[in-house]
């Protein structure tokens, strides 16, 4: 049985690297995900986790447990998305997707392409849905985007993404049903 966040939060704080590690092992796929559904890119995501966890091991004598880990986790990775993307907009370098994506880490994908369909004209078709869908994501604006990976990808609550925007539960929803609307006009398959 693994120990709880509380209890490695709390031998983190103390400079127990092992409890860190395990922090570390228990979120990082989590992180990662959501910061390539954010930007789009698998380089990019990896760095993101590097610097969230950075972030994170600084911050961790702050953190006073009023929420859970992953949700200020989440907050942190958010933050360190929307400076990402401030970043490249300031170099003009934007990534709408990656050209070369690692397969390993794009999990989600391949199981709904390999599990879902046999043929492989269906698995042409999904693929290219799923490069659709991902294009059309990465052309939404940095809140609607954000709101929907959170939501419709990460499979969050309204609760817990009102914690991580610090928001109400009602502005989730408002922004959640706009970033559909959004997603809907500009999502063309044929």
């Amino acid at each position: 049985m693994q120990p709880a966040d509380e209890i490695l939060v709390k031998q983190s704080k103390k400079g127990d690297p092992d409890a860190f590690e395990q922090l570390v092992k228990r979120y990082e796929n989590k992180v990662y995900n959501l910061a390539y559904r954010f930007l789009g890119n698998h380089v990019d995501a990896y760095d993101i986790a590097q610097e969230t966890f950075i972030r994170l091991y600084r911050a961790l004598p702050r953190f006073r447990g009023e929420s859970s880990l992953m949700t200020w986790l989440y907050r942190i990775t958010v933050n360190v998305c929307r400076d990402e993307l401030r970043r490249q907009k300031r170099r003009n370098l934007v990534s709408v997707d990656d050209k070369n994506p690692d397969t390993k880490n794009n999990t989600s994908y391949r199981n709904y392409v390999d599990t879902e369909v046999s043929s492989p004209e269906e698995i042409l078709e999904r693929k290219e849905f799923c490069s659709e869908v991902r294009l059309c994501l990465y052309n939404l604006s940095e809140k609607h985007r954000l709101i929907l990976v959170m939501r419709e990808i990460q499979g969050m609550s309204y609760e817990e993404i009102a914690e991580i925007l610090q928001c109400s539960r009602g502005t989730v929803k408002s922004r959640l049903n706009s970033a559909r609307q959004v997603f809907k006009e500009k999502f063309k398959w044929t």
